[in-house]
């Protein structure tokens, strides 16, 4: 065992050869004289047990003037500083288009030689069917009579009164194939062939509605035994990102919900064998696989590496941007989407169009790399791209041909011209072969490319190419292969993902309560206008109901002060208003990542609650502190601190209802439809405008589930039980002026009826937000 690690250390010191004279020749003479001190340094942490031996690594750090002394040093890579993780990546990726793929290459040998194996998945499809029901001709224009009858039609098919006016549209017809892991396939059609819905098949993501036929497998797994949103990874050719949020910031948070998955009990394992071996491997790429592979609630090397290999490091700290906010461009943009993902422990990727808004240079430099970690890292990956530059086209392994919901050719690249050549077509020598291909099943431009001058030129359908391509020998030996079904028993165990998140029910709340907080800081001119908004309401609310105008033993004042308290409600229900927007502004990327796995429901709705209490907290105590007192409310502290918790616990209601409707509606318009509408129903119902006994029997019931009512109530009760309103209207006989006040509004005139209104407040927000997170859960994007 001694020989052969001996053995190997020799190999890897020969492969890390590159690594050593780059570093050496950029740290100058110094690190020759600190090789002595690695060494020991490296036997120190050799002595650690695994599980802190994973968290250490040696990194290089220059001191004195200049620079110039250069020293090894232990450190925690969970806690690297920033300058050292700069001088990591540096020192192995100076050139990161040619420095890569040896970075790469030199990690696999060292997973390799100590006989550990990755995990690969074999992705498979067999008769493959998809079909949609949708409007077709003038009924698929959204206008307002369209979506009027198309609503009544969809409740009226519910209760079985009318059938669907909707047309079936076959999407994928009968597909099969392989997507074979460390090869890189492009996934190529014309518009509207179905290249979204078999990317979004393959990754488990399709719509519910859609009605799906045939079989997919993973390593000859199906989705019910694994979670296949997590074991694949599927990219949006759609950008939907937090605009507040900074590139290095939404990575970050990407990786942080995501995880590392396997990654570091392999990298444990690894050590292990290292260890029983006695082989050192190079001290920068252990360091850069311990940083890049450890889970940390910091930011990660592997985001620097990701933002350094996608081009991003010159926009790493700019906002995101959105269409109010400047940002970085569109490419770029697109690139962040692709990152977000690659940050992940996913094997299988899944990519929609990842090149649109990018130059051809860059996406040739983004397909490479994605070459590397494929042919390298044993990963599986297909890409969808419309029409990609010859020499992009030239770094794919494996070509998925779409037209009509069909694929026509499955297989290498270099063999699909010819398959075409034998059914009569030839590519041009100045076409590329990927418009050659897309151009060559359409019935329009087919003619150009026929060449068998032996034969008429008559149009060739799809079908018939189908047909011939399983006659093809390529696509015999495809058919072939899947009649045998995939060896389940030699799957990799770290290869399927069984658990739905990634981490912890506590980290995942953790990482949506910073994100959340993040935004609000980075929104709080929002939070500054409403607090400024709710402090000229008040004093104009003190102006226009001045103590010295009002007096409280008259009944004509009680009506002065019960207005006053009215007028006090509707500022702090209408004054969540800006939640309805700034709810349905998050809803694009919720819905994306929920879909996603990145976190439940729960997760990003908690934050929310918990961070708007203190809005509400300031906003109730800025409206009460103004109002009481000049106002003249029912003077002593606790009457008071009693309305400023009515005040606060309607505050926290409205906010709850707001968000709750922000969700159920999903479009702005539509989300504060819902919330005025609900609003109108519970003021008409919450026995100000209209008492209760005025309320129509058959409908009273509603004056009991208005939470305006019990606002109303809480609020009145407080100030009109005081000892002030105690004194009698006319005789002794008959009630307090308080009393008749409350009774002549159909309001309860007991002081238990105070807590009994608050507890309901709080309820109402409770449930409130509990159909928040329903609607979060269950509710699809729009």
């Amino acid at each position: 065992m001694q020989s052969s690690g001996s053995s190997s250390g020799r190999e890897e010191e020969s492969s890390d050869a590159v690594f050593e004279s780059m570093r050496r020749s950029s740290l100058g003479s110094s690190e020759e004289a600190a090789a002595e001190e690695e060494e020991l340094r490296w036997a120190a942490i050799e002595r650690l047990p695994t599980r802190r031996r994973v968290r250490k690594g040696i990194v290089l750090k220059r001191y004195g003037e200049g620079g110039g002394v250069v020293v090894p040093v232990e450190v925690d890579v969970r806690k690297m500083e920033v300058k050292d993780k700069v001088m990591l990546l540096e020192s192995l990726l100076k050139v990161p288009e040619t420095d890569n793929e040896d970075l790469l290459r030199t990690i696999r040998k060292r997973i390799d030689r100590v006989g550990i194996a990755i995990p690969k998945i074999e992705v498979r499809f067999q008769s493959l069917s998809i079909e949609g029901e949708a409007y077709v001709g003038n009924r698929a224009l959204p206008t307002l009579l369209n979506s009027t009858l198309n609503a009544i039609e969809g409740v009226l098919k519910i209760i079985g009164l009318s059938s669907s006016k909707k047309t079936t549209v076959k999407i994928l017809q009968d597909v099969s194939g392989i997507v074979k892991p460390s090869r890189l396939t492009l996934l190529l059609g014309p518009p509207g062939s179905g290249k979204t819905t078999l990317l979004k098949a393959l990754a488990g993501k399709l719509d519910k509605n859609l009605k799906v036929s045939g079989e997919i497998t993973y390593c000859g797994h199906d989705f019910t035994e694994f979670i296949p949103q997590r074991t694949s990874a599927y990219i949006s050719q759609h950008d939907l990102h937090y605009g507040e949020m900074t590139v290095r910031e939404t990575l970050e948070f990407s990786r942080r919900c995501l995880g590392v998955g396997s990654r570091q009990m392999m990298l444990e394992e690894l050590l292990r064998r290292e260890k029983t071996a006695g082989i050192v491997p190079n001290f920068d790429v252990d360091a850069f696989m311990k940083a890049t592979t450890v889970a940390t609630k910091r930011a990660s090397l592997f985001i620097d590496y990701v933002i350094k290999i996608l081009g991003l490091d010159i926009c790493v700290d700019t906002v995101v941007g959105d269409e109010m906010r400047r940002g970085i461009s569109g490419g770029q943009k697109k690139r962040v989407t692709t990152g977000e993902m690659l940050t992940g422990p996913a094997k299988v990727f899944f990519m929609d169009e990842i090149s649109t808004g990018l130059d051809s240079s860059t996406t040739y430099q983004i397909v490479n790399y994605l070459k590397q970690i494929a042919h390298i890292m044993d990963e599986t990956l297909v890409i969808s791209l419309l029409q990609p530059a010859p020499e992009t086209f030239d770094l794919f392994d494996d070509i998925i041909l779409l037209s009509e919901g069909k694929i026509v050719y499955q297989g290498p690249t270099e063999n699909v011209l010819e398959f075409f050549e034998s059914m009569g077509f030839k590519c041009p020598e100045r076409k590329g072969t990927a418009d050659f291909l897309q151009e060559v099943t359409s019935a329009k431009d087919q003619l150009y490319y026929w060449f068998d001058g032996n034969k008429p030129y008559r149009y060739v359908p799809v079908t018939e190419f189908v047909s011939a391509f399983k006659s093809f020998y390529i696509g015999k030996d495809l058919f072939e292969e899947l009649r045998h079904p995939f060896d389940k028993g030699g799957t990799h165990p770290a290869a399927l993902e069984r658990m739905k998140y990634a981490i912890s029910k506590w980290e995942l709340f953790r990482a949506c309560f910073a994100r959340e907080w993040l935004w609000m800081k980075r929104n709080s001119i929002v939070f500054v206008f409403k607090t400024v908004q709710i402090a000229i309401m008040a004093m104009l609310a003190s102006s226009v109901f001045v103590r010295t105008k009002m007096e409280s033993g008259q009944m004509e004042g009680a009506a002065k002060y019960g207005g006053a308290l009215f007028f006090s409600l509707n500022n702090v229900l209408f004054n969540g208003l800006p939640e309805i927007a700034m709810t349905t502004m998050k809803l694009p990327v919720f819905f994306k990542q929920r879909d996603l796995l990145f976190y439940p429901a729960w997760a990003f709705a908690l934050p929310i609650w918990l961070l708007s209490i203190p809005v509400s907290l300031m906003e109730s105590g800025i409206l009460s502190i103004i109002t009481y007192y000049p106002i003249g409310f029912a003077p002593g502290a606790c009457r008071f601190l009693k309305q400023f918790l009515a005040l606060f616990g309607i505050h926290q209601m409205s906010l709850s209802l707001y968000h709750f409707a922000g969700v159920l509606g999903r479009i702005e318009v539509i989300a504060t439809t819902i919330a005025t509408f609900a609003l109108l129903v519970f003021f008409v119902l919450g026995g100000y405008i209209v008492a209760r006994y005025d309320i129509a029997s058959w409908i009273r019931w509603g004056y009991y589930i208005s939470p305006v009512m019990y606002g109303q109530n809480a609020i009145a009760i407080n100030e009109f039980l005081h000892e002030r309103w105690n004194m009698p209207i006319g005789n002794s006989t008959e009630p307090s002026i308080g009393i008749a006040f409350l009774e002549q509004r159909g309001m309860f005139t007991t002081e238990r009826w105070y807590w009994i209104s608050i507890v309901a407040l709080f309820g109402f927000c409770l449930l409130f937000n509990l159909l928040f997170i329903l609607a979060l859960k269950y509710l699809k994007r729009k």
